[in-house]
């Protein structure tokens, strides 16, 4: 019973965990496309 338990929270800690990285990898790509527009404005 309490493996089961350890393996849910396993789980969602992993799922959690992966859920965060696209957050951030998705905030990363706003910045550099804002960097970008702000490149091609000043030419």
């Amino acid at each position: 019973m309490i493996r089961k338990i350890s393996i849910i929270f396993a789980s969602l800690g992993l799922v959690a965990g992966l859920a965060a990285c696209n957050t951030v990898k998705g905030v990363g790509e706003d910045i550099k496309s804002v960097g970008r527009a702000g490149e091609r404005a000043l030419d």
